[in-house]
């Protein structure tokens, strides 16, 4: 790794051995949880395709088993202020304090929430005990969105919440950049750095052009080809290596790490644990 600090590089270590695993309600999920960490911070998807439902049901069996779960609740698929005081219910009865607000992949929404920050004005106006609710950014140009959108929306969502989480971005410079315009416009929330973990090659080639990861790809292909990067073998190793020295800045306000497992949970995990273990010696 390019050389650090001592102070530098434990502070990276730190960020390292309490990052936030985002897993899939799926099948299968269940047995690749049994190899997270002991009291790990885990975030929980929702899809149109298994429902807010299946999101919180899994949360409850996370919680139960001693996990500090994270559901997140898309907008497009919040029915209706009946539905979102329902949902607001099972968080108090699970005793969840910290949900993460996003839009939703729902063609057409459920309800009368077309994203995350009209959903986030809700809440607010019903009041609700969370401690913690975190939103996302975006820090490139993102294929389906206009530039214009994502960094309006997050302006309108900061003051709700108390963090955000990064999309993946596979350039460090762009991220680092994008951290940068974030607070030169006054948004001082802590800063959860989003990248994969160490996914199958070809299902991370697919979902990066499938969220829209535009410049993501661009980026990709100027290194030698987005495919046969992939292809080649992907780890998270060179995004670590290149924010590392930004995570560690305390002026930035970086809390850690948001690794997309995309339920390869194992794999992921094998990775954390050897770079600790390289950083340590």
């Amino acid at each position: 790794m390019e050389r650090m600090t001592d102070i530098a590089t434990a502070k990276l270590v730190a960020s390292l051995e309490h990052p936030r695993f985002e897993v899939i309600p799926a099948k299968g999920v269940e047995e690749q949880i049994a190899h997270l960490p002991a009291g790990a911070t885990v975030t929980i998807t929702s899809s149109p395709g298994k429902g807010i439902d299946a999101t919180l049901d899994l949360a409850a069996r996370l919680a139960a088993e001693g996990f500090a779960v994270v559901p997140h609740i898309a907008a497009r698929l919040v029915a209706g202020v009946g539905h979102l005081e329902a949902v607001l219910r099972r968080f108090d009865e699970l005793r969840l304090r910290d949900m993460f607000v996003v839009a939703g992949d729902a063609a057409q929404p459920a309800g009368p929430f077309e994203g995350a920050a009209a959903l986030l004005a809700e809440m607010a106006r019903l009041g609700h005990g969370l401690d913690d609710v975190g939103i996302t950014g975006y820090p490139e140009s993102h294929a389906f969105i206009s530039d214009e959108t994502t960094i309006q929306t997050m302006f309108d969502k900061a003051p709700y919440a108390t963090y955000i989480v990064s999309q993946i971005c596979y350039d460090p410079a762009v991220t680092a950049a994008w951290v940068g315009a974030v607070r030169d416009r006054g948004v001082d929330l802590p800063i959860h750095i989003g990248i994969p973990g160490v996914v199958d090659r070809a299902r991370l080639a697919r979902i990066s052009f499938k969220v829209g990861l535009g410049d993501s790809a661009r980026f990709l292909r100027k290194q030698g080809g987005v495919v046969t990067k992939l292809l080649a073998g992907y780890t998270p190793d060179d995004l670590v290596e290149r924010l590392g020295p930004m995570v560690a800045d305390e002026t930035q306000r970086i809390s850690g790490w948001h690794l997309f497992t995309f339920n390869e949970v194992e794999r992921t995990e094998r990775w954390r644990r050897q770079l600790l273990d390289r950083l340590a010696s």
